[in-house]
């Protein structure tokens, strides 16, 4: 039948699956609603695991910090334990190493002393007799090497203070042996200079270069006065002088070493104990019998490469001379051994 035709189109309704035109689909099947019924329920379960999960996530990655904050407090209090531990060390106030460590470090140290970069063992034990009697105190040591961990260890419980020449190898040292206390010292010395340093020492002992004075203001030549002003004021027990270098003409050599100990032992010192090792060297030899003295020498504790010195201070030190008479003339007339 021709003719004109009707659309009817119904407004817009909420109902499942209509959208303003009959669905005959939706008539014809009775199981849709129910399917689509399980459909959003399985929808809504997978948000829900969604959100269990980033829940969890959330919880551990909580407990994590929380464990990391409680371990990093831990740690700081650990470090301030030994920071003031090893400030108490510095002040002079510990224990030292019981004496089968202390003499298991030793006998170990020896050992090695074949090596041509270690001290003679005989030196080592001498050293290490000295330590044995007066750590923990305070010892004061010109020059870094191979038996800087020693030395430091030996007198566990004290204060042990390093100078050296070179200011990369203290660096090193610092970073590998963390709590090392050193201090690079820049020296105006040459071995060159040695008769022309000794001569004006000599000429200006009851002036510049006197016995008994603070280094920090001394205008000697042979004064070191640029170590940290602190170390000035120490009472040191032990002064080791194994360094600054002396093998060329151009090295510093130890006169200003030599120098400033025995200043330091008389200033500052009640008893000092100075021990020069390469004792058997022109320098070393003529310097410490000059300015240590041969009365204070200690024969026991002596090698043919040690010179161990024992010096007293403060009231009872000469303030007009290092030495009694002759001492000059004998350090003149020293020739080199080696």
């Amino acid at each position: 039948m021709a003719g004109p035709k009707l659309l009817v189109v119904h407004p817009a309704s909420n109902k499942p699956g209509y959208n303003g035109v009959v669905s005959l689909s939706a008539a014809k099947s009775p199981g849709t609603a129910v399917s689509m019924l399980f459909l959003g329920s399985g929808r809504r379960c997978i948000w829900l695991v969604v959100f269990l999960a980033l829940f969890t996530c959330v919880s551990l990655l909580t407990v994590f910090s929380t464990a990391r904050a409680s371990s990093a407090g831990m740690a700081l209090q650990q470090r301030v334990t030994f920071t003031v531990s090893a400030a108490a060390s510095a002040a002079g106030h510990g224990d030292g190493l019981p004496a089968y460590v202390f003499d298991a470090m030793v006998q170990y140290a020896a050992a090695a002393g074949n090596s041509t970069a270690s001290m003679p063992e005989e030196d080592v034990r001498a050293i290490a007799s000295v330590l044995r009697r007066r750590a923990p105190c305070r010892l004061l040591v010109f020059g870094l090497g191979a038996e800087t961990p020693l030395w430091r260890a030996l007198n566990h419980g004290g204060r042990t203070v390093f100078l050296d020449e070179n200011p990369y190898y203290v660096a090193h040292l610092e970073g590998a042996h963390p709590g090392l206390e050193a201090y690079d010292v820049a020296y105006a010395t040459a071995i060159r200079e040695f008769p022309e340093l000794l001569d004006a020492a000599r000429a200006t002992q009851a002036a510049d270069c006197r016995p008994v004075q603070n280094l920090l203001f001394s205008d000697c030549r042979l004064a070191i006065n640029d170590l940290p002003n602190q170390l000035y004021d120490v009472s040191w027990d032990v002064i080791l002088v194994d360094g600054p270098s002396g093998f060329t003409e151009g090295s510093p050599g130890r006169m200003a070493a030599i120098f400033s100990a025995a200043v330091m032992a008389r200033t500052k010192g009640a008893e000092t104990e100075v021990l020069v090792h390469d004792y058997e060297r022109e320098v070393e030899s003529a310097c410490a019998r000059e300015f240590l003295c041969q009365e204070n020498r200690v024969e026991t504790t002596t090698t043919p490469s040690l010179g161990h010195f024992l010096l007293r201070g403060g009231v009872t030190a000469n303030r007009e001379a290092f030495c009694g008479a002759g001492a000059g003339a004998a350090a003149t007339s020293t020739k080199k051994a080696n």
